[in-house]
């Protein structure tokens, strides 16, 4: 799923394009790949190679088509300005959040639209998954003594009780059990959407 917290948008004109892949009647430039690594490395400060992000690329248009089809909603800007506040509350400081941008080269824009994506994208696996979810009560006992508790004491802190852990570890579980299905949803669908490869040929 981490894979799909990186969504794809339109290119700036002044790069050179070239088709990199075709998914059904749809297509995907090289500057697909291009504006999606600069997103990735101002997440990350680092990114994938072409074909790994080529590969993400792929997965949202499986997403984006099924999320189409069931006419699944967009996020509200709402829930979009609090995706932006935790992204810039993801970085050491403001300061870093800007260093990265300048780096990107990203505006304000691209990284709202970014956001918007990831948002949509993650709400519907959300929304596919969940419900169909079972979190057993050994798995939170297992979660809290080889998780919780030893981050904690590696932190020199007093581990948390696990009545007062139990919904967050919950949530943690069942997040791990969205990315696991939707990993696996993702392989079989693959196997039935036409995928055409075009990333090491030469323009035409």
């Amino acid at each position: 799923m981490a894979a799909l917290l990186l969504a794809g948008i339109a290119l700036s004109q002044e790069v050179v394009d070239r088709i990199v892949a075709k998914v059904e009647s749809d297509i995907i430039l090289m500057s697909d790949v291009q504006l999606l690594t600069r997103y990735q490395i101002f997440l990350d400060g680092k990114s994938l190679s072409d074909a790994e992000i080529l590969d993400k690329l792929i997965d949202q248009w499986i997403v984006r088509n099924e999320a189409s089809v069931a006419r699944f909603p967009q996020p509200s800007e709402d829930d979009i300005n609090k995706s932006i506040e935790r992204l810039k509350r993801s970085f050491s400081s403001p300061q870093e959040y800007e260093t990265r941008q300048v780096q990107s080269g990203l505006s304000d824009a691209q990284i709202r639209q970014f956001v918007t994506a990831q948002l949509y994208y993650s709400n519907y696996l959300d929304s596919r998954f969940r419900p169909v979810i079972q979190v057993d009560e050994k798995a939170i006992e297992d979660f809290y003594k080889t998780r919780v508790v030893p981050r904690a004491e590696s932190r020199g802190q007093t581990p948390p009780t696990l009545d007062s852990a139990r919904d967050f570890i919950q949530e943690a579980l069942v997040q791990r059990a969205i990315n696991e299905q939707a990993d696996r949803w993702l392989k079989e669908s693959r196997t039935r959407v036409r995928v055409e490869i075009l990333l090491n040929e030469k323009a035409q």
